[in-house]
């Protein structure tokens, strides 16, 4: 999603803006601009594309002494991308910039017009820069023109504004979208994400929603918009910048792929203790598992697909009815929710809109709720009644992979925990399932160390218009991944079936020219997988089989792929990783922006 960043200090802002912008691309975005103080009045200097189009601009009249200014990146919802549309939006004595929807923008743009103000962009921005501006003509006072404008506004939105009148301060209002403010020695900033100013601090706080911060070089100041004070927590950051930039790798995608090893050794290790997944490591205690009595899986995108495989492992491990679904449709269909409920959300980045408001319908109902987050401190982490943080670090790309692994393997810890505490398995059998899961990462490392059979496998599918991949049971779930993350980022059109239901209609569209990509990792449907795919070949469709090698070495007629020789619960998730790398070398393949994929977004903090 759309991208802020601001800085107040003593030193060249326009750089270390330009900078955090950068570091900012991999949220998604379709223009870029930034508005500053200079010469004692407010500038804004924004245009379409990428960031190097703001870079020409800026260096052809090159601004001077300038120590506080706002930047964004914008991914478009209202209105098309444009110079005019690009924020920072401007009114007569206010600039702004803004994540997220206003969703009664055309009431109060008629509202503004009829009391002289002309719009000059088709955003709903705009719409809040000068309603802030409208009530700033009133009273004189700033602050209180925000805390007016913003009781006014509807929907969600992370705001960062300055006035003319009141140099060297960046005010930032949150209500909803994500926004922490970076403490520094002598300056201070602004940031929709930590790795915008992770060059230059590692302290932070979050601001939270329905808050209002004063940023200033000497200190900053927090108060709700009822004018309240509010004390904050200071937070460090875990890690650092060399964890947000590509480390010789061509592309971030690649880089986080070969990440996954120190990320499933990071999440798991510090969950296991004396050889058993610890009962405070989930979430969720012992006594609080036993009363479970169905779960709802909430996610969007791949955090869904990994619930997809969540609901195979809860049902058949711990016995657990589970039910899978799309966070966006959650709410929305007005589920039936009763007591020993269990409403599990997944999501990286801990703000994703639609998941956040199924965790809060949940709450609404009185049904215990727990996430699986990347972000502490995150919305989603703090408003849950248990979270579970997974260790994946930042991650840069749009498309996820460590993270996906991540999660994933959080789902198996989770799953194992509950069927010991539930009485499905016993000690023994608890042991032996967390000393396979302790050998993931190792055995992920020596997957990625020989990637000469995905590259290969990569060739024969470059070319293609439309892909299908099939599966069965928890390959299901990281078929529809495999599929997902080949049109994210090589836009070739691809399909995932439970493999069953071919015959039910998909097979019509297999033809020679359309590979499909075979997924066999469950030894108890692998007979059944071997028939889809003769009817497949029979139809002269290339097939790519990637699964454990036992499987895949007794098929004839296909392209094998290995992906490893784990237990077979946990098979899935190195399954993926030969996936996410066939992804990967297709779309290096053709070219494509792999990190930045066209109209995607890395966070959706908006419906």
């Amino acid at each position: 999603m759309c991208g802020i960043v601001g800085y107040t200090g003593a030193v060249d802002a326009v750089g270390i803006l330009l900078d955090g912008l950068e570091r900012l691309e991999y949220r998604g975005y379709d223009s870029a601009g930034i508005g500053f103080f200079e010469d004692g009045g407010l500038k804004t200097v924004k245009c379409r594309g990428r960031l190097e189009n703001l870079k020409k601009r800026l260096a052809a009249q090159p601004p001077r002494g300038v120590v506080c200014g706002i930047g964004h990146t914008r991914w478009a919802t209202h209105g098309e991308p444009s110079d005019e549309n690009s924020h920072p939006h401007s009114s007569r004595r206010v600039t702004v910039v803004h994540n997220g929807i206003i969703e009664n923008y055309k009431e109060l743009k008629s509202f503004l017009e009829d009391r002289g103000y002309l719009f000059s962009s088709e955003t709903d921005t705009e719409a809040a820069a000068h309603l802030i501006d409208y009530f700033y003509a009133q009273s004189g006072d700033i602050k209180d023109a925000i805390g007016k404008a913003v009781s006014e506004l509807t929907g969600s939105y992370a705001l960062g504004i300055l006035c003319v009148d009141d140099p060297g301060v960046i005010y930032a209002v949150r209500r909803d979208s994500p926004l922490v403010i970076g403490i520094g020695d002598g300056e201070n900033y602004i940031a929709s994400d930590m790795p915008a100013i992770l060059t230059r601090t590692r302290k932070y706080y979050l601001l939270d929603p329905g808050e209002i911060a004063s940023v200033r070089a000497d200190g900053i100041s927090v108060t709700d918009f009822g004018g309240n004070e509010v004390k904050k927590t200071l937070y460090t950051a875990a890690w650092d910048i060399s964890a947000a930039e590509k480390g010789g790798y061509d592309h971030f995608m690649l880089k986080e792929i070969m990440e996954t090893p120190r990320v499933l050794r990071d999440t798991l290790e510090p969950k296991i203790a004396h050889g058993i997944v610890s009962p405070d490591a989930v979430g969720l205690t012992d006594d609080e598992l036993r009363s479970v009595k169905r779960v709802y899986i909430v996610g969007c995108g791949s955090a869904m697909h990994v619930g997809a495989a969540a609901k195979y492992v809860f049902e058949g491990l711990a016995k657990l009815p589970s039910e899978v679904d799309t966070a966006s449709e959650f709410r929305y269909r007005d589920p039936l929710l009763c007591e020993g409920d269990l409403v599990l959300l997944i999501s990286q980045s801990g703000e994703t809109a639609d998941t956040l408001a199924a965790l809060r319908l949940a709450k609404s109902r009185g049904v215990r709720t727990l996430a699986i987050v990347n972000v502490v401190g995150s919305s989603i982490a703090r408003e849950a009644d248990g979270v579970v943080y997974t260790a994946a670090g930042p991650e840069i790309a749009v498309a996820t992979t460590k993270a996906f692994s991540a999660q994933l393997a959080t789902i198996y810890l989770l799953a194992v925990r509950a069927a010991y505490a539930r009485g499905v398995i016993d000690e023994a059998k608890c042991r032996e399932l967390t000393a396979e899961l302790l050998k993931l990462p190792e055995e992920s490392a020596e997957l990625l160390e020989n990637t000469d059979d995905v590259k290969k496998a990569a060739t024969l599918a470059a070319g293609a218009s439309d892909v299908f991949f099939i599966g069965r049971g928890q390959d299901t779930a990281a078929a529809m991944e495999g599929s997902l993350k080949l049109k994210e980022i090589s836009y070739i059109h691809s399909e995932a079936y439970v493999a069953g239901e071919l015959k039910h209609g998909p097979i019509s569209l297999i033809t020679a020219d359309v590979p499909v990509v075979a997924l066999l990792t469950q030894y108890g449907v692998a007979s059944k997988m071997a028939s889809n795919i003769k009817e497949v070949a029979a139809r002269g469709a290339p097939v790519i089989a990637i699964g454990k090698r036992e499987i895949i070495s007794r098929l004839d007629g296909v392209f094998a792929v290995d992906a490893g020789g784990a237990a077979e619960m946990y098979s899935p998730l190195l399954c993926v990783l030969k996936l996410q790398l066939f992804a990967y070398y297709i779309a290096a393949a053709k070219g494509c922006d792999i990190d930045k994929p066209r109209n995607l977004a890395k966070s959706v903090t908006v419906e």
